[in-house]
């Protein structure tokens, strides 16, 4: 398969053939994202003024702690707290409260620049997966050769391909073999699920559970395209 600087991170992701390859690309740019911030990025002034204003969302916060020092996410959260000081929160707490302020905290609260930096990054290269897809057989191939795609990842890749991403001549081929992966998946779910409800019946004792045992876990994947880590199920 032919590669350039944009192909390969597309290729890396769809290569291993294991679970939704969005979710896989998403993760990726969420690694580089939160690497990136805590590392040499956030003593770059016009970075840190836009993490000073953005924010960053709980997950995120959570991604940050694990691969920065607590000394990089401090000095990141202590000039953030102090703008939320500075600008949203009130000098005099006598008389009627700001509404405007109010607003822009709530608005805060739905802000998170690493959000935003994976949502420019996906966007980009959901473009790449069309080029790649209409003028490219193996990679076409390769998608088609994909366990899933998951239902998030299945709606803004549809959404995205709609909205003129993919040439209209294309677009039946592909929302066929996109639909057919997502489609597909959730009717072997639906199947291992129900499987695995009729086990706990006294009339199915000593029955094979088959694919049935981590059908909840597959199923959460597949409804919210996160996996259930072992310290989430203890």
């Amino acid at each position: 398969m032919r590669e350039d600087i944009c192909t390969i991170p597309i290729n890396d992701v769809f290569l291993p053939h294991d679970g939704c390859p969005l979710c896989r690309m998403r993760e990726m740019l969420e690694e580089r994202s939160t690497v990136y911030i805590t590392g040499a990025a956030m003593m770059e002034p016009d970075v840190r003024i836009t993490t000073n204003e953005k924010g960053f969302c709980y997950d995120h916060f959570c991604m940050m702690l694990k691969c920065g020092t607590r000394l990089s996410n401090a000095l990141i959260l202590e000039s953030h707290l102090e703008k939320l000081k500075t600008d949203l929160m009130p000098k005099d707490v006598k008389g009627k409260p700001d509404k405007k302020k109010i607003a822009a905290i709530h608005a805060q609260y739905k802000s998170c620049f690493v959000c935003d930096q994976v949502d420019w990054g996906m966007a980009h290269m959901y473009q790449t997966i069309f080029s790649s897809y209409a003028n490219d057989s193996e990679f076409k191939r390769l998608y088609n050769e994909q366990q899933f795609i998951c239902m998030e990842h299945y709606a803004d890749l549809m959404a995205a391909a709609m909205n003129r991403g993919i040439p209209s001549k294309i677009l039946p081929e592909f929302y066929s073999d996109t639909a057919r992966l997502a489609g597909g998946y959730l009717e072997t779910l639906k199947g291992d699920v129900t499987h695995f409800c009729s086990m706990f019946d006294y009339r199915s004792k000593g029955q094979d559970w088959g694919n049935s045992k981590d059908a909840i876990e597959r199923s959460v994947e597949f409804l919210t395209s996160r996996r259930i880590v072992k310290e989430e199920q203890e």
